[in-house]
């Protein structure tokens, strides 16, 4: 018959027990000077080792050739211990055997001497399931035990025992176990199982489980049922979660107030059957991750994550404020604590979706202060804040870039309308102005030279004339989908985008200042161009579509009634 992982593996050594060294070096130290106790207490979260420890406690007490504190685990009294032939060993569930009768049993039970073994041992599980009179018969007997009895109890809620007990035991804390300790006991599983297993892989079980090595060598179990290669997407699929790209589509979608986009993607991933209670929290613990890179100093042990999903959390990070990602967090944790008590839970979470796409509805304190804190980031950074319409930029960004290079060391100005009363030029003339002639030398007084001006670039290229030219780009969403593969937060930062074509230039029309800004930034801005070079084969310069504004031509009353006089032959003095 197949058995388990978490049983097939469970540790038969102090050594071998994973994430405890608190707990089995004093167990181990103890048993080596002979300080052996008649009561413990192992309490701790589950999955962590607890009731491990007291068979491993057990077997070692009444071990006949004891190694350096742990049990031999070939002696006569540990092979009966493994195999359950030596019923000196006890162990009991206080979760079905929880009344007075069943510790009556024990203690009548405890009075005989041990047949085969040193000590006759009682493991005691989730011992806080006692009842009230059942724990009052168990403390007589912890506090005047015979001599030949040892308890183990353990329990995952320590603060439901009655204080007579904690006062009679040798009490051991358990830990969460960290997850690097859990990738490490996985991949010797996993290589001993003739089997492999991602890194990636390795740290989103050890995530999961949430510190229990129990929890994820049960999930690692579900994923060899599927292949004997695990990957993330394996993970994913045991675990019954999304995969991260609707994340972090979702929280680009909010960060970008757009609320059609969000609940578009909550009706896809409904419609594919994911349970949103649990994508929910799955968003919640995304924003956390955020907060996380946000608020410390050395966030990428804290997160678990892909090299590649950190990058994209980053960049997510850049966008907003501590105070707006505190804010989020909370409208999600109270949607999530909701579900299942009115409304359905797709509902739920369309409601906080919109609520955080579209933060004027909220006028909580909370949802004040994020957008305060927005504003805030805004006005530091040195970006103007306008309350009705933001303002377009005009700029195509590679075209200042251009003119730039081609300026330094001078000071260059970019100009993009004509100076009033002046006509328009067609094109823009670089033109350099000669310094100053040197001040003769003479015996009146010599003024000051004048300081020289400086040299004045303009660009070459006429904006307008681009942008009056630009035609649709027909495989921008071909485009906008490779980009993915280089970062899916800019991928989806472009969602939803259109591109125009105009010579040696694509423009992109986008309604969030997200793209304008991944626009700006020369290392993003080579990912682009890449992808879009992999698609068409040609490689354009970016920047951002202006929609053509149609000029006004107003009507000069004076002008027409001058225009007017002359074709009637009436003669008119215009001085």
């Amino acid at each position: 018959m197949y058995q388990v992982l978490y049983r097939k593996w469970r540790p038969q050594s102090f050594d071998d027990v994973v994430g405890q060294p608190q707990v089995t070096k004093t167990l181990k130290n103890a048993l080596k000077a002979g300080r052996i106790n008649h009561a413990y207490l192992f309490t701790g979260s589950r999955g962590t080792g607890k009731t491990t420890c007291a068979k491993i406690l057990a077997k070692a007490v009444n071990c006949l050739d004891l190694k350096d504190g742990d049990p031999c685990g070939v002696c006569e009294n540990c092979k009966g211990i493994d195999d359950g032939s030596i019923l000196d060993v006890v162990e009991m569930d206080a979760a079905s055997n929880r009344g007075i009768d069943d510790i009556r049993d024990i203690i009548d039970e405890a009075q005989f001497r041990p047949a085969r073994a040193k000590y006759r041992v009682y493991i005691v599980d989730e011992v806080h399931m006692l009842t009230d009179q059942a724990f009052n018969a168990l403390l007589k007997i912890l506090e005047e035990p015979p001599e030949h009895v040892i308890f183990i109890l353990a329990t995952t809620e320590v603060h439901k025992l009655l204080p007579t007990i904690l006062s009679r035991c040798q009490r051991f804390d358990f830990h969460r176990i960290p997850p690097e300790e859990i990738v490490k006991r996985l991949k010797y599983v996993i290589e001993r199982e003739d089997a492999s297993i991602d890194d990636d892989a390795a740290r989103l079980i050890a995530a999961l489980s949430d510190g229990a090595m129990r929890d994820a060598l049960s999930l690692t179990d579900r994923c060899l049922s599927n292949c004997d290669n695990i990957t993330i997407d394996i993970v994913r699929d045991a675990a019954g979660l999304v995969k991260k790209d609707y994340l972090f589509e979702l929280a680009s979608a909010c960060i970008n107030k757009n609320t059609s986009k969000a609940l578009e993607i909550v009706s896809r991933l409904y419609s594919e059957s994911k349970d949103m209670a649990r994508l929910c929290d799955e968003l919640l613990d995304h924003f956390r991750s955020l907060m996380m890179i946000k608020a410390t100093n050395h966030p990428r042990d804290m997160i678990v994550m892909s090299d590649e999903e950190y990058e994209d959390a980053q960049l997510q990070c850049d966008y907003l404020t501590l105070g707006e990602i505190v804010y989020i967090m909370d409208v999600l944790q109270n949607a999530f604590k909701r579900m299942g008590k009115g409304n359905s839970n797709k509902t739920e979470l369309e409601m906080a979706l919109v609520r955080l796409s579209s933060p004027e509805l909220e006028g909580t304190n909370e949802a004040l202060t994020a957008r305060v804190s927005a504003l805030e980031k805004a006005l530091k950074s040195g970006i103007a804040v306008q309350t009705e319409q933001t303002e377009e930029l005009t700029v195509v960004e590679d075209i200042a870039e251009e003119a730039v290079q081609e300026a330094k060391p001078a000071e260059t100005i970019v100009d993009t309308e004509p100076a009033k009363n002046e006509p328009e030029p067609e094109t823009a003339v670089d033109e350099e102005l000669p310094p100053p002639p040197k001040p003769e030398v003479t015996t009146e007084p010599i003024e000051e030279p004048k300081p020289e001006p400086k040299l004045v670039k303009k660009s070459s290229v006429n904006v307008d004339e681009i942008y009056d030219n630009a035609k649709p780009f027909r495989q921008w969403p071909e485009v906008v989908e490779n980009i993915r593969k280089y970062s899916k937060a800019i991928g989806s930062a472009f969602s939803g985008t259109n591109a125009y074509e105009s010579g040696e230039y694509l423009l992109i029309d986008a309604n969030n200042d997200i793209a304008f800004n991944l626009l700006k930034q020369s290392s993003q801005r080579s990912n682009i161009r890449t992808a879009i070079q992999e698609i068409t084969g040609k490689t354009f310069k970016l920047g951002p579509y202006k929609k053509p504004e149609k000029k006004e031509v107003k009507d000069d009353p004076l002008a027409n009634l001058i225009s007017n006089l002359k074709e009637n032959g009436i003669e008119v003095n215009e001085e």
